[in-house]
């Protein structure tokens, strides 16, 4: 047989494996292993510190993804919006209120307070402003205009006109639809205005909400608001800014119409549960667009007695809006009340809803006949000045407004 050369080499390993010391093989696997966790070891504590002081400098990610370093939770940070009158309430307050921009010395009208927390704390800063007995404000008084509005304002660029260099005599409050999304031009008089708001919906008490929303918002935001005209995207002004002021500053009362009415669409709509804290007799209708003098504006807010029974017990055909402030008001406060409205409308043509007023309506002789065809009382004088505003007129009516405005209206062109 063949003598292989490498026979020695092959048997000799097994030779000296079986003659290797023990203690040197397992002190030489210890070691490996030793290595191998110690490695181990060190890259897991490095990933576990990074970790760590990522957590501890930014917070637990899930909750700074909703609410950012630095910021109140019971606060909800808003884009800058209007600068915040000089007299501007709502700092004075605590949290739920608006907040001013770090990067813009802007302050937002949005908040998060409900309707309940919000009507308090109008309540509660009106108290201190009466221990106070600060003169200021009504020396320096301003008209709070109340858009009650779905969405846009077609004829804004007509508001526009009637409010340009009359700043720091009026503040202006949008109530529109949560979902309405508008990008509005940081030189427009409605930039910044929009207020907290929640689904109109219409004969319903979701739209007496959105006016005392729209009340207590404005009496909370300035103290110098003395006046509060509620408006919708449909009216018009039928003066110039100067003269509407005027007429309403100088005077003493609210403008309401309220009426007894005994047809169906009035006594009809009464509901007996409502006795005996409402009786019949009490029963009052009329129109929602108000105007209203911050006396009465608290008023309404701080009504916690009337306004459930009308939230549980007038629905249609009993319609909120047309009943609880007139109805309120002439059972506690109709001394305040000059019972007569400062909102034209039509209803000559019968309906439900009032006649509308489009391109061909505009005339000089059809607003002259609005504006100067009354005749009623105003600070114990009689007057045929007795509408300021007039609706309903359709977004194609603008452009004939905005002709006639500078001459008819004696707004700048």
């Amino acid at each position: 047989m063949e003598h292989n050369p490498f026979h020695r080499i092959i048997i000799k390993p097994s030779n000296i494996h079986l003659h290797l010391n023990p203690k040197l093989f397992y002190h030489f696997v210890f070691f490996i292993v030793g290595i191998s966790l110690g490695t181990v070891a060190t890259l897991y504590f490095k990933t576990l510190s990074f970790h760590l002081q990522y957590f501890f400098y930014h917070g637990n990610p899930a909750s700074s993804s909703s609410q950012p370093p630095y910021r109140s939770p019971s606060l909800t940070l808003a884009p800058p919006l209007a600068t915040q009158p000089e007299h501007s309430l709502l700092l004075m307050s605590n949290n739920n209120t608006s907040i001013r921009s770090i990067t813009t010395n802007k302050v937002s009208l949005m908040h998060n307070m409900t309707d309940q927390d919000l009507f308090l704390e109008a309540i509660k800063v009106q108290g201190r402003l009466e221990k106070k007995d600060d003169v200021s404000n009504r020396a320096n008084p301003k008209v709070a205009f109340m858009f009650l509005a779905k969405g846009s304002l077609p004829l804004g660029p007509l508001w526009e006109r009637f409010f340009k260099g009359n700043e720091g005599l009026y503040n202006i409050y949008l109530h529109q639809h949560p979902s309405f999304n508008e990008t509005v031009p940081q030189d427009s008089v409605f930039f910044g205005r929009r207020i907290p708001s929640q689904p109109v919906f219409w004969g319903t008490s979701s739209m007496v909400d959105a006016e005392r929303r729209l009340v207590a918002n404005a009496l909370l935001d300035d103290s110098s608001n003395q006046r509060f005209v509620l408006l919708s995207e449909s009216c018009i002004p039928l003066f110039n800014f100067k003269t509407i002021y005027n007429y309403l500053i100088n005077s003493s009362l609210s403008f309401l119409n309220i009426f007894d009415d005994p047809r169906k669409p009035g006594r009809g709509r009464y509901n007996p549960k409502m006795s005996p804290m409402i009786n019949i007799t009490d029963w009052r209708k009329g129109s929602q667009w108000f105007e209203l003098h911050r006396d009465l504006a608290i008023k309404l807010v701080s009504d916690t007695t009337y306004y459930p029974i009308f939230q549980e017990l007038c629905h249609p055909p009993c319609y909120m809006d047309e009943h609880y402030i007139p109805t309120l008001v002439h059972m506690k406060y109709n001394e305040l009340n000059s019972n007569r409205s400062i909102t034209w409308v039509d209803w000559s043509r019968g309906g439900p809803h009032p006649g509308r007023f489009g391109w061909g309506d505009i005339t000089d002789e059809f607003l002259n006949r609005i504006r100067f065809g009354g005749n009623c009382v105003h600070n114990g004088n009689v007057t045929n000045v007795c509408f300021l505003f007039a609706r309903k007129f359709l977004p194609n009516a603008l452009e004939p407004l905005l002709r006639v405005a500078p001459l008819l209206l004696g707004l700048d062109p």
